[in-house]
């Protein structure tokens, strides 16, 4: 099924003439012998006095070097959320434009489209996780924009497959969004590699987990130059602050020691893996190629209570659909799980 971009952006996005900022107008900023008299600042340097690179073209280049791709493909954001909230002010005509989810799955699509006045349409998955993709296309009409996918699935754990993906790609005319906030932890190479390859394809990731840098907020939309230069045009103009960039430059060239966490997270989660499946009142823990466990015990309020009095806080999901009893537990550092784990061998 050919995508065609301008059929699925809304009108007044196509017509809109950007906000122009002093920094956009005058990209070279960064020369040394420069005097800047033209963004009405503070003179005076602190290392934050003057606007932020609106581009954040630093760390993209970053980016871009380490994922293989084009830093015309890379939009930055504060923190996921703003991406894909521009997603749905560029896409979806409110009152009108519908989106589809597949819960249990992050709830910020859902929250997102109630902020932006568009129709959530949920396509439950399957029993083992899996989207329904003939129901999802079913539930697909003229005036859905975008199909969210998370893999691997918070809060699940597992990822979807490829099969799957590569038959919602193809026939379906609006953008699939992957979420890959997770992808570090999972063996399956990330859906960066076929963003040429599908034109309707949007990844969004971030540094929030496997990078360890949830405090700075910051979110990557990878897309085709097309959708990215729409987003450009709708995003504030210095919509990530200085600071977050230079925290972020610094991280990214750690290669190194990211992977060395990433390896001591999977392997903590094994640990704790092996102990669930040992734990009484666990009826069934799910596989996960995520930085988390899902487990499904005999009762979910009373565990989550129990473990809490003992100072340890995890996510109760039961309220989520497929996810009744079920508990959430994020793989924490060695010396935490340890404990994790004699408080749950004692539960037992």
């Amino acid at each position: 099924m050919k995508f065609d971009i301008n059929k699925i952006t809304r009108e007044n996005v196509k017509s809109l003439k950007p906000y122009s900022s002093a920094r956009d107008e005058f990209e070279d900023f960064d020369t040394a012998d420069m005097i800047f008299l033209d963004a009405n600042e503070n003179p005076y340097q602190n290392g934050v006095n003057r606007y932020p690179d609106p581009q954040q073209n630093s760390v993209k280049a970053i980016l871009a070097k380490n994922n293989n791709t084009k830093q015309s493909q890379i939009l930055l954001g504060n923190g996921s959320d703003e991406v894909l909230d521009l997603l749905f002010r560029a896409f979806c005509e409110p009152k009108k434009d519908n989106i589809i989810s597949l819960p249990p799955t992050y709830g910020m699509y859902g929250v997102l489209a109630n902020i932006n006045a568009v129709e959530n349409r949920e396509v439950l998955l399957t029993n083992d996780f899996q989207p329904q993709v003939e129901k999802i296309l079913e539930a697909v009409d003229e005036n859905t924009k975008i199909i969210f996918l998370c893999s691997p699935n918070n809060p699940t754990g597992n990822s979807f497959s490829d099969e799957s993906v590569v038959k919602l790609l193809q026939n379906f005319k609006g953008l699939v969004v992957i979420d890959e906030a997770y992808i570090d932890f999972s063996d399956k190479e990330s859906w960066l590699t076929e963003i040429d390859e599908y034109p309707n394809l949007v990844i969004t990731q971030t540094l929030s987990k496997a990078y360890g840098l949830a405090g700075i907020r910051l979110g990557i939309c990878y897309a085709s130059e097309e959708v990215i230069s729409i987003l450009n045009k709708i995003k504030p103009p210095y919509n990530v602050n200085e600071l977050t960039q230079q925290r972020a430059k610094e991280r990214l060239k750690d290669l190194d020691k990211i992977k060395q966490e990433i390896a001591s997270i999977i392997e903590q989660r094994e640990e704790l893996l092996k102990v669930l499946l040992e734990v009484n009142f666990v009826e069934k823990v799910y596989p996960t190629e995520a930085n988390f466990i899902l487990a499904k015990v005999d009762d979910a309020n009373k565990r989550y209570d129990q473990l809490i009095e003992k100072g340890i806080v995890i996510r109760n999901r039961t309220t989520q659909p497929l996810c009744e009893n079920c508990l959430r537990f994020t793989i924490g550092t060695k010396e935490e799980n340890a404990i994790v784990i004699k408080e749950l061998k004692l539960l037992n």
